[in-house]
C-alpha cells in the first residue's frame, strides 16, 4: 500500500469514475492532499440547476459517489473516513468547485471473508448499468425486495414498490408526460440539449451525457424530435414520439421508490448513499434499474406520483426517488471520462503539512 499520492488515487478513480450521475454529467472531482487523503468537490459547471430539485440532487449525486468510493476502496483493502461539509450549493458562486468534504483511506485488516464480500460488491458496482431497454416481464421476487428494504431501513429510509398493473401503467405515463412538459421549459430544454449525444461517435468523443444508443432511440430521430420540440404538440408527430418512448417501457412490471428525510444537504447526501446501496443490491441479483428523475423534480408530476402511489409526505419526509426495475438484455454501456479528468492536481507538499488531520 505504499503508493504515492497520485498513483493510489489514480488507481481508485479508474474504478470509481463509473458511478452513476444525472445526465451522466460526472460532476464530482477529487483533489489529493496526501498519499491517502483527498478533497471531494462538486463541479457546479457540470450541475443541473434548471429543475426545482436540481440543486438538492447535486448532493444526492455526491452521496452516490461517496458510497461508490467506499465500495472501490474496500476492495483494495481500505475503508473511507469522511469529514463532510454540509453547506448549501450556490450555482451562482464565483468558485465553481463546491466542497463536499475530505476523505481519507485507512488500511483495514485482510480478513478473507470480509475481502470476499468487498470483491463481490465491487463486481456488482462494475456490472451496474441503467437499462432503458424493454424489460422481460419477470417479477423480481420478495426475497430480493426484502433485502433491499432492509438496506433502506438501516439508512433511515423506506423502500416501497408496486406491481399493480394499473399503478405501474399510470406512473409510466406520468413519466412520459413529464418529459413533454419539461421540454416546454426553456431552461430545462437547454440543459437537456447540452447533454444529449446523438451519435455513437459523439458519445465516445465527449465520454459523457445521454447517448441516443443508451436511450434506445435512433440518433437521427432523437435529433429531429429534440430540435423541433414545437411539433410534439401535433397529434401525428407527438403521438409517434410518445409511442416510441413507451415502446422502451414494454415489460415493465414493477416500480420502486424511496421515502425519507429530504430537506437539507446532510439528508441529500445520505439519500444518495442509500440509493447506491439499494442499486448495488439489485445489481448483485442481476436486476436493472432506470430512475424516473423528472417525475421527482417536476413539482406537478411529483404531486401526481404521490397521489397515485398513495404516499403520505409530511415534515421533512418525501418520496425522493422513483425507478423502474426488472430484468432486461444487457444495455449499451455509457461512456465515462478518463480518470485524469476526475482528478484535480494534487496540492503541494507544503500544503499537505498544513492540512488538519482527519480523526
Amino acid at each position: 500500500m505504499g503508493k504515492d499520492a497520485g498513483t493510489l488515487w489514480l488507481d481508485v478513480v479508474e474504478d470509481v469514475r463509473w458511478y452513476p450521475s444525472p445526465h451522466n454529467s460526472q460532476p464530482i472531482k477529487l483533489r489529493p492532499i496526501s498519499e491517502t487523503a483527498a478533497r471531494v468537490y462538486y463541479d457546479l459547471d457540470l450541475g443541473l440547476p434548471a429543475e426545482s430539485f436540481g440543486i438538492p440532487f447535486g448532493h444526492v449525486c455526491a452521496g452516490v459517489f461517496l458510497e461508490s468510493l467506499s465500495v472501490v476502496a474496500a476492495a483494495r483493502g481500505y475503508r473511507t473516513i469522511e469529514s463532510l461539509d454540509h453547506s448549501e450549493m450556490n450555482f451562482a458562486a464565483a468558485d465553481r468547485l463546491h466542497l463536499i468534504g475530505t476523505v481519507r483511506l485507512e488500511p483495514t485488516t485482510t480478513d478473507n471473508e470480509i475481502q470476499a464480500a468487498a470483491q463481490r460488491r465491487l463486481a456488482s458496482f462494475r456490472s451496474r448499468q441503467t437499462s432503458r431497454r424493454p424489460y422481460d416481464s419477470r417479477i423480481v421476487g420478495n426475497k430480493i425486495l426484502t433485502a433491499v428494504s432492509s438496506i433502506a431501513i438501516t439508512q433511515g429510509y423506506e423502500f416501497r414498490s408496486t406491481a399493480d398493473p394499473r399503478v405501474v401503467s399510470s406512473l409510466v405515463r406520468i413519466n412520459q408526460k413529464t418529459l413533454f412538459s419539461d421540454l416546454r421549459n426553456d431552461a430545462v430544454y437547454a440543459e437537456i440539449m447540452h447533454w444529449l449525444r446523438f451519435s455513437k461517435n459523439e458519445a465516445a468523443a465527449q465520454a459523457d451525457g445521454l447517448s441516443a444508443e443508451t436511450m434506445i432511440m435512433p440518433g437521427s430521430v432523437l435529433r429531429f424530435a429534440m430540435r423541433h420540440r414545437s411539433l410534439w404538440s401535433f397529434p401525428v408527430i407527438g403521438g409517434f414520439i410518445r409511442a416510441l418512448y413507451l415502446r422502451t417501457m414494454r415489460g415493465v412490471r414493477q416500480l420502486g421508490w424511496l421515502e425519507g428525510p429530504f430537506a437539507e444537504p446532510a439528508h441529500f447526501l445520505e439519500a444518495g448513499r442509500t440509493f447506491m446501496r439499494v442499486w448495488l443490491r439489485f445489481a448483485e441479483e442481476g436486476v436493472y434499474l432506470h430512475p424516473f428523475g423528472t417525475v421527482i423534480t417536476n413539482q406537478a408530476s411529483h404531486a401526481e406520483f404521490v397521489r397515485e402511489a398513495g404516499i403520505h409526505e409530511s415534515g421533512n419526509r418525501m418520496a425522493w426517488m422513483l425507478f423502474r426495475f426488472g430484468y432486461s438484455p444487457t444495455p449499451p454501456a455509457a461512456h465515462r471520462r478518463s480518470a485524469t479528468a476526475t482528478l484535480l492536481s494534487p496540492l503541494s507538499e507544503d500544503t499537505f503539512l498544513k492540512e488538519p488531520r482527519l480523526e
